[in-house]
This record gives structure tokens, C-alpha cells and sequence, in this order.
């Protein structure tokens, strides 16, 4: 998590006391991340743009109405409203979730992996061509908490928040994300670092 000279938390004091600049500050802090999530979900970037603004609107009413009570977790209940937005939305269109970037890229195009041995790996652009697909391929609960997880950067609390589920059941999804990729990997005779794919 990013530090800040003033938190989330004392800009939200502020913004009660009056200050709207207070809430722009939060706004820049956080649209991003917002936006990214909801992007997972819409696969449009105009759309997502739209709920990313609806987000913080709604975000601002329930502040408004003294409806907010998660001290000191605003992001994760900001990503949380932006989440529940983009499924609903998704709901009503049953459009089936893709992920794209902001630029209608592949967002595996820009997806980092802090682990050292995989990057090793994913330097060969077959293997990376290769390994985009098996991770389209998995089931969406899983491709998206290997999504936040490796490139949003989201701990597995902020993922839990954020997809309404248990860290345990967000670690699970993660664990079994990992043993599909070795097994589609495995299957298709791809070398792949052990050390990665925990057993």
C-alpha cells in the first residue's frame, strides 16, 4: 500500500468538515484502482469510465448520509461499490467479463509478476503468448484474483474486500489458479519454474 503524507481517513474527516478538495484528493488517489476494477469486469473503457464516476458519486452520497462506518478501510469500500457496480452492470447486459486495458489492449500485455523466476520465464514471448491464453482460460473467479494480485497489486485483504468473499476463499481461488496454470503448462510440455508453481 501506497504511503501518504495525509490519510485516507483525515481527508474524509476534512471532507465532513466541509473541505471538497478534501474528496478530489481521494478521488485522484484512488480513480485508478477503481477504474481498473470495474475495466476487469465491463471490458469497456468508455463504460468503465462512466461507473468509475458513478462510483465515487455514489461513494459521496453515503458519506453525505452518514452511511459510511468503515473507518480505515476506504479503499477497499470504494473498490467494493466499484466491483458491485461493473457485476451489476454485467448482469444486466450478461455480457461475459473481459479484461482490456484503458488503450483496448490485452491487459496481460501489462501485467507484471513480482516473482523473479517467473519473470525469467515470460521473457520468452512464445511461452508469454502461450501463457496469456491459459490464463484466459481459467475459470473467471480465479483469473481475476491472479488479476488484482499481480497486477492491480492488491493484498489478498483488499481482494477479499473488494470481491465480497473470506482472504481464505480468496487465497484458495489464487492456489488453485496457479495449480490450472501448471497443469495447462504441464499438459502442453511448456517448461515452467517449480519454484512458482507451489505444490
Amino acid at each position: 500500500m501506497k504511503e501518504y503524507a495525509v490519510s485516507d481517513s483525515e481527508l474524509l474527516l476534512q471532507y465532513s468538515q466541509g473541505n471538497e478538495e478534501a474528496f478530489e484528493e481521494l478521488v485522484e488517489r484512488h480513480k485508478n484502482r477503481v477504474f481498473t476494477t470495474i475495466l476487469l469486469v465491463v471490458k469497456d473503457r468508455y463504460l468503465a469510465e462512466d461507473l468509475t464516476q458513478e462510483t465515487f458519486i455514489k461513494a459521496i452520497k453515503t458519506l453525505r448520509s452518514g452511511g459510511y462506518n468503515e473507518t480505515g478501510k476506504f479503499l477497499p469500500w470504494l473498490l467494493r461499490i466499484a466491483h458491485n457496480l461493473a457485476i451489476d452492470h454485467h448482469r444486466k447486459t450478461k455480457r461475459r467479463p473481459t479484461m482490456t486495458m484503458s488503450d483496448g489492449s490485452d491487459v496481460f500485455n501489462a501485467m507484471t509478476f513480482s516473482e523473479d523466476s517467473f519473470e525469467k520465464v515470460i521473457m520468452n514471448k512464445e511461452l508469454h503468448l502461450h501463457l496469456k491464453e491459459c490464463i484466459k482460460q481459467l475459470p473467471d473467479p480465479q483469473k481475476k484474483v491472479l488479476i488484482m494480485r499481480h497486477y492491480m497489486k492488491m493484498s489478498f485483504q483488499e481482494i477479499a474486500e473488494a470481491t465480497g468473499v473470506s482472504i481464505n476463499t480468496a487465497l484458495g481461488r489464487m492456489r488453485y489458479a496457479i495449480l490450472n496454470l501448471r497443469k495447462m503448462l504441464q499438459k502442453d510440455q511448456i517448461a515452467y519454474d517449480r519454484k512458482f508453481y507451489p505444490k
